[in-house]
């Protein structure tokens, strides 16, 4: 089981975030990640909004970075991570878009590209953007679909419903033969829409008891991916043995990769946690063999 880590500051949600991820930017996100990237851990992520109704701040929170300019700096500053968007909103982009600029991301990073994507349930930002609320679900199908054909193409072609294109040189594309796609989602509905256009099932929201249950009713690959979140914060220096209880009861439930709110008081703090968590990480993976 892979551990990768929910990147703190770059999303910062009520009642989880801690009071230093405020004060912090670039200098603590890179050491971060540099630490991560050392540590061995899989991956980190980075969430997308574009802008956030100001009567759901309170629940949904503010601050956002966005994920092509975060996950290009993380990849400057890193070797092994992986790069995970967690997650793109389908409607809000084009196909080719994406294809254009997180092929460019996947290249640069030398083929570090996983991309989380999602349906999306904001209805405010989707009609700030333009975007098609009431079809979104259709639309996110056939978007995976589309980008299936072009992430890895620099001459795509797709014959859809809501997305065309022939006759277009998309370079550079990635550096992968086929990107990873983790679809998100807490539905049965999400679950099928990654085992049959994806790579990987990323859950959130969601009981740890109510995972095996949705899993056994859903033929999926072979080398599928479940990414389950740890939830609650994990406090490997503060109480290790919770913390080794809560992976392997995720690892229990179908996960073969957990990503890790990690609970820490600074950015110095943070990069300590990460050194117990490997520790702990390394005891699961023995136990495992």
């Amino acid at each position: 089981m892979r551990i990768g880590l929910s990147t703190p500051v770059v999303m910062q949600l009520p009642g989880v975030s801690s009071a230093w991820e405020e004060r912090a930017g670039a200098d603590e996100l890179a050491r971060i990640a540099r630490t991560a990237d050392e540590y061995g851990f899989d991956h980190l992520t980075c969430p997308e909004h574009v802008a956030v109704p100001v009567e759901q701040a309170d629940r949904r929170g503010v601050t956002y970075w966005d994920p092509l300019s975060t996950l290009s700096f993380f990849a400057a500053h890193t070797r092994r991570l992986r790069l995970v968007t967690a997650v793109l909103v389908l409607g809000y982009h084009h196909p080719l878009e994406i294809a254009k600029r997180y092929g460019t991301l996947d290249r640069i990073s030398g083929g570090r590209l996983v991309l989380g994507v999602g349906v999306g349930s904001l209805a405010a930002e989707f009609d700030l953007l333009g975007a098609d609320y009431g079809r979104r679900g259709e639309r996110a199908d056939e978007a995976i679909a589309a980008l299936r054909a072009s992430m890895s193409s620099p001459r795509p072609r797709f014959d859809g419903e809501f997305y065309r294109f022939d006759g277009f040189t998309v370079q550079p594309c990635a550096q992968q033969a086929r990107v990873p796609i983790w679809v998100g989602g807490r539905t049965l509905r999400s679950l099928r829409r990654a085992a049959h256009l994806g790579d990987g099932w990323m859950p959130f929201g969601l009981r740890t008891a109510q995972i095996p249950d949705m899993l056994a009713r859903v033929d999926t690959p072979t080398s599928f991916d479940v990414v389950l979140p740890t939830g609650r914060a994990v406090d490997p220096l503060g109480d290790r043995v919770g913390t080794h209880e809560r992976l392997t009861a995720l690892r229990s439930a179908g996960a073969t990769a957990v990503t890790c709110t990690v609970s820490a008081q600074s950015a110095e703090h943070y990069c300590d946690q990460l050194g117990a968590l490997s520790e702990v990480a390394a005891e699961i993976t023995e136990e495992a063999m």
